[in-house]
């Protein structure tokens, strides 16, 4: 993960609330009567934190379509791509933070992070292969003295993750078995690279099969250890480098090592595990177009994945035109010192990440770090101001962050194998934006974001039913009815 400033600006200053805006709103009682055939449930976190992922009074649901407010229809027909999973990244900081809790507190955070129940529910996890820029240091899985080779990876060894990374995976997975983990490379071992480095430098051809191999007995050592691989990318951002793990590979290389090494070893030895092509910026989408032309790659692609540093989501949008039978994964983006308000930051998170990645057809939408301490680490020569999900303070002390919030409006409700479903834009002018899914239990979820100073009361019309409700300024509302 590299820290570049985001694209779209990102407001800093927080509008006061009025008395009314701040109580809850019990349905409205204008617009077209009918006879109440259900109830809807609802929840929201505003931006000025007076309500956080807070139960409000159900909604009814009646028998009159009819509105005067500005509405969404929701077409629950009209299915799109199935949602894996919402959540972030259990880097090896944010695993030894974790870890190094009193069993009580792991405890605690972890129900609050994964079930279903009584916290956000998230559903999948991104984990580095070897170390990243937040890792408590440099390592893969086969280091050896320079001027060393193990064409065998007789030297192969997970014992780094061992200590922290999947003692908590395996704690995560006691509170929720549904969590499905995504890995991904930041480097190979150094002498299998061009510069003989951890940093920057390629992967030599030479080392393809070997390679291939290492992330076999990746996928096998983990499942050992009891947790199953759902997929992995070639290389975490491999049009970037810098003075932390890092390894660059061009579009061409990415398609070479799938086709020729890394695809025919999962093939031969039965594995499942995805393999998930790009995991870099909304800016280059022709970068996964390129992996995805190759028709000798392609059969071993299962989708492309993305992250928000630069660019624009309709990027992914653009992929699923051009090869709409492979999934897209949104995996990456990160908070910061450099955007310290809430409430904007709510906003931005919800509007581009979690309603914009899915509108485009993303099946996850995953943060960065999962937690950090109070100084933004521990840290390995990468983002010294980033942010993770949570907080965990030296002192023990544990603080959910925007990111938290934002996550659990759809992680909470919008569960694995669930579909994005139809539905329609609220007006361009209204400030309200929404995405709707059903659940495999035959439930539906919308989400309706109010960017606006000013609460605002909406429609969501299915069929010849509606529901009308009202969302506080600047707030985040999760719906769910049957």
């Amino acid at each position: 993960m590299k820290k570049i400033f985001l694209s779209i600006a990102i407001a800093a200053t927080l509008i006061a609330c009025s008395d009314d805006d701040t109580k809850s709103y019990p349905p409205p009682t204008t617009g077209g009567s009918g006879n109440e055939v259900g109830t809807a449930q609802i929840w929201v976190t505003s931006g000025d934190q007076s309500r956080l992922l807070s139960a409000q009074d159900n909604l009814s649901i009646i028998d009159n379509n009819e509105t005067t407010y500005p509405s969404i229809s929701i077409n629950e027909s009209e299915q799109m791509q199935e949602i894996e999973g919402f959540g972030a990244a259990l880097t090896g900081s944010s695993a030894y933070l974790i870890n190094n809790l009193n069993a009580a507190q792991k405890n605690s955070l972890l129900s609050d992070l994964f079930n279903v129940e009584s916290g956000a529910g998230m559903s999948y996890l991104r984990l580095t292969m070897g170390a990243s820029d937040f890792s408590l240091g440099d390592f893969t899985y086969n280091d050896l003295p320079q001027g060393q080779e193990d064409a065998t990876l007789a030297n192969f060894s997970i014992a780094q993750d061992e200590a922290h990374v999947i003692p908590v995976a395996n704690s995560i997975l006691s509170i929720n078995p549904e969590v499905k983990f995504m890995g991904s490379p930041w480097s190979a071992p150094a002498w299998m690279k061009t510069n003989e480095s951890l940093y920057g430098g390629k992967l030599v051809s030479q080392w393809y099969e070997t390679y291939a191999n290492y992330f076999v007995k990746y996928i096998q050592a983990y499942q050992t250890n009891g947790i199953t691989i759902d997929a992995v990318t070639p290389q975490n951002e491999p049009l970037h480098t810098a003075g932390y793990p890092t390894m660059r590979m061009e579009a061409d290389e990415q398609a070479d090592f799938i086709k020729n090494a890394l695809g025919p070893a999962f093939a031969e030895e039965n594995i499942s595990t995805k393999i998930i092509a790009y995991d870099h910026n909304f800016d280059e989408p022709g970068y996964p177009m390129t992996v995805l032309d190759d028709a000798d790659a392609n059969q071993y692609v299962s989708g492309s994945a993305f992250h928000a540093y630069a660019g624009q989501v309709s990027a992914m949008s653009q992929v699923h035109n051009a090869y709409p039978d492979k999934g897209l994964y949104f995996t990456e983006i990160s908070g910061g010192e450099w955007s310290t308000d809430f409430s904007s930051n709510l906003r931005w998170y919800t509007q581009n990440i979690l309603i914009g990645t899915t509108k485009n057809w993303s099946k996850t939408a995953l943060f960065w770090n999962l937690a950090l301490d109070e100084n933004h680490g521990p840290t390995n020569n990468g983002c010294q101001d980033c942010r993770g999900v949570v907080t965990i303070n030296s002192s023990g002390e544990i603080e959910k962050n925007e990111e938290y919030y934002a996550i659990a409006h759809f992680s909470k409700f919008v569960r694995p194998g669930a579909y994005r479903i139809g539905s329609s834009n609220f007006p361009d002018n209204s400030g309200l934006s929404g995405v709707a899914f059903q659940n495999p239990d035959g439930s539906k979820v919308l989400i309706v974001l109010n960017e606006t100073p000013s609460s605002k009361t909406f429609s969501a019309i299915m069929g010849e039913n509606r529901f009308d409700g009202t969302i506080a300024q600047e707030s985040v509302a999760t719906i769910t009815w049957q």
